[in-house]
């Protein structure tokens, strides 16, 4: 029988979900990479992270805090020493993706870039995240998300159009342009490669990323449906219907009823379904009256007393909760959104699978694992 510390190792390993058996190795970053790589170990994929020796989260917390790095075990190697550049070489022959967040060339200059390695794993698939993408004019430049968002239009829709635009979460670059972006390459990639044994390179760059999120606004812009104001389009809080208020108690609510039946029922849940100045939806002149107009209303009740009248209802109503509340909404609480592990509340792995559930998360910390375990375990399953 295996020891104890073995058998958690493999446990670590072989996670169920509809990745459940596929072997990555993932060269351990910050921000997009590391998201992308628990997303694929949250659907059971075996993912191997390769840390550097002393390397650390650079915020000030403890590691079982640093999420990004759940439900996986580390291999901490020096590539600067031959021992360790071997043991990663027989880790990268056994893989079939490898996943790296680095600046154009440093994989490279370690001597695993996509011809080195391909040249011994044909079949790999070699995932590459960067903000600017592997080449380009701002190939090498130092960014981050709301950079990298800049130059895409993503951002100058954002906020008042008499202010500067806000700085986004990361969430537009990083994880919606990048990691996500990154993940769906890898499995494309992965298909073709089970299907012909042929491996390939996934230049996932954010820049890419986000300006196809932007598809919709450029084909608006195309006919002239877009102003590409800030504050100035349907969808941007240039209308009336589409945006947030504040209500009695300082908090706020959401409301978005494009379409002309949701429209009426907020008007009648509101008791506006009269009022002259909701006539005509989209009329642009009838904008600023409407937003005075509902401003006003909102403001006359609090949240939960709002939400007692709207939610659940058609006319497109949610409160805006913090992230602290998330997990206690009642839609959320409901579906389970939420998982608590070693004490920490944290999001489920998403989306859902009707066959193959994937496992609960770790959390951060999930330590080391030996590489004689990884070899053993992937050498029976290569």
């Amino acid at each position: 029988m295996l020891p104890r510390a073995c058998r958690r190792d493999r446990a670590m390993l072989q996670r169920s979900g509809p990745l459940k058996g596929v072997r990555i190795v993932e060269m351990a970053g910050l921000g997009p990479a590391p998201f992308a790589a628990m997303h694929l170990a949250d659907l059971g994929a075996e993912v191997v992270r390769i840390a550097r020796p002393g390397q650390k989260f650079p915020l000030p917390i403890d590691a079982k805090y640093n999420l990004f790095n759940r439900s996986r075990r580390s291999l901490t190697l020096d590539l600067t020493k031959a021992r360790d550049v071997d043991r990663l070489w027989q880790l990268i022959e056994r893989a079939e993706v490898l996943i790296e967040g680095f600046r154009p060339g440093k994989m490279e200059k370690l001597g695993f870039g996509p011809e080195q390695v391909q040249a011994r794993n044909p079949a790999l698939v070699y995932g590459r995240l960067t903000g600017w993408g592997q080449e380009g004019p701002l190939a090498h430049a130092a960014g981050h998300d709301m950079n990298y968002a800049a130059i895409t239009g993503a951002v100058w829709g954002l906020g008042d159009a008499d202010r500067p635009p806000p700085a986004p979460m990361n969430l537009i670059a990083d994880q919606g342009g990048g990691a996500m972006m990154l993940n769906v390459g890898i499995l494309a990639a992965l298909t073709h490669a089970r299907a012909t044994g042929q491996g390939q390179v996934v230049d996932t760059a954010m820049t890419d990323g986000v300006n196809l999120l932007m598809t919709m606004q450029h084909g608006l812009v195309a006919c002239g449906a877009w102003s590409d104001k800030r504050s100035g389009d349907f969808i941007n809080g240039g209308v009336a219907w589409y945006r947030c208020y504040e209500t009695g108690d300082g908090k706020y609510v959401s409301v978005g009823c494009l379409e002309p039946q949701f429209f009426a029922e907020l008007l009648a849940l509101l008791g506006l379904t009269n009022d002259p100045r909701f006539a005509d939806q989209y009329a642009p002149t009838a904008q600023a009256s409407m937003m005075d107009a509902l401003t006003e209303i909102f403001l006359t009740a609090t949240q939960q007393e709002w939400c007692d009248i709207l939610e659940g209802s058609d006319a497109c109503f949610a409160p805006v909760v913090s992230l602290a509340d998330a997990s206690d909404h009642a839609h959320n609480r409901a579906r389970g959104s939420f998982v608590t592990v070693g004490g920490i509340e944290m999001p489920t792995p998403a989306p859902r699978f009707s066959r193959t559930q994937p496992d609960t998360p770790t959390t951060g910390d999930a330590g080391e694992i030996s590489l004689d375990e990884i070899l053993e375990h992937w050498g029976n399953n290569a």
